[in-house]
């Protein structure tokens, strides 16, 4: 049996630079977070006393046959791409999937970790990153970037760097304590709604060439916020670029937001918070506020509607929890 633990990551800027056909042409770079909310995904082979081969426990319960049979996509690509068979595959995570926090993409990154520790094969972090990319965006055909899957593999705060060279990970440098006070000014509050982010990522895939300006205007923000988080001036500035950020979001596609969400977004700017962003591809999932100390309660109130979800930054990336390799013994070997 094999359990692996995946973070979920928030995204600040450069979102969108991340899809292929943009970044091989003009580059990009994002700059995010893996944070401490997880998911799990344990592996084992499925013992052989039941008429199915494979039962898979996600928001439904699978149990097939044949491989192609399987229903979600992720897990049947996966499988026929490893040469995986008979097995029983349960996910479990700390936050609801569709959410804007690359959950899909994280539960793809922890279950090939699984795959290849139950094949007893080690696989890196860049590895990991590659085959989760290459199993969404080749094999499942979904339309996206590339951000989340390297950022649930290397976990941290960190800007990734995008060219036809494919990626570079480069750790942000900053203080513990310039860290910890970005972590603390930061509120997420769920916005009771979820969506599939490859849907609304196809809007933005054909509105590329109509909005390569504002992409490259948002890859630049990478580099200001970077500027704001390294020196030692205002840090309240981070929130105002948040603000603008989601600003040019918005003009990238109209699918990104929707009443309820300019609602809480407005409502949040008038309690007093300083920026903000709708997490992921957009239309629903979590909303990002930056909000300082005095302030904080102001907002929470004026939001008391909607569920906060407290978060903090973690460095870990996905990692195998619990390892016992087992001798794989196919089905129909034995006599039952």
């Amino acid at each position: 049996m094999i359990i692996t633990k995946t973070p979920f990551r928030v995204s600040f800027f450069g979102g969108g630079t991340d899809f292929p056909d943009y970044y091989r042409e003009y580059g990009g770079q994002v700059l995010s977070t893996s944070i401490d909310k997880y998911c799990y995904v344990t592996v084992r082979h499925l013992q052989p006393f039941f008429e199915y081969d494979n039962e898979l426990v996600y928001s439904v319960t699978e149990r097939v046959g044949n491989v192609e049979d399987i229903v979600h996509p992720a897990i049947r690509e996966a499988m026929k791409w490893l040469d995986m068979h008979e097995l029983r595959v349960v996910y479990d995570a700390d936050l609801p999937a569709r959410s804007g926090l690359g959950t899909s993409s994280s539960f793809a990154v922890g279950m090939l970790n699984a795959f290849y520790a139950l094949k007893g094969k080690y696989a890196d972090k860049r590895k990991l990153a590659e085959d989760a990319i290459h199993l969404e965006r080749v094999l499942c055909n979904e339309s996206g970037g590339v951000q989340d899957q390297i950022a649930a593999s290397y976990g941290g705060l960190n800007k990734i760097v995008f060219s036809e060279d494919g990626f570079n990970v480069q750790p942000l440098i900053i203080s513990r304590e310039r860290k910890e006070e970005l972590n603390n000014n930061l509120l997420m509050f769920f916005t009771g709604m979820s969506r599939f982010s490859s849907e609304v990522q196809v809007e933005q895939a054909k509105a590329m060439d109509k909005k390569k300006a504002d992409l490259k205007e948002m890859s630049k923000l990478v580099d200001d916020a970077e500027r704001i988080l390294t020196s030692k001036g205002d840090l309240n500035e981070f929130g105002r670029l948040l603000d603008y950020t989601w600003k040019l979001k918005r003009g990238l596609n109209s699918k990104v937001s929707n009443d309820t969400i300019d609602y809480m977004y407005d409502t949040a700017l008038k309690a007093g918070a300083y920026g903000g962003k709708l997490l992921g591809a957009g239309s629903g999932g979590f909303i990002l506020l930056y909000v300082d100390d005095e302030r904080k309660e102001s907002v929470r109130k004026a939001l008391i509607d909607y569920m906060e979800v407290p978060i903090r930054f973690e460095n870990g990336g996905t990692r195998v929890l619990y390892y016992s390799p087992e001798e794989y013994i196919p089905k129909k070997k034995y006599n039952i």
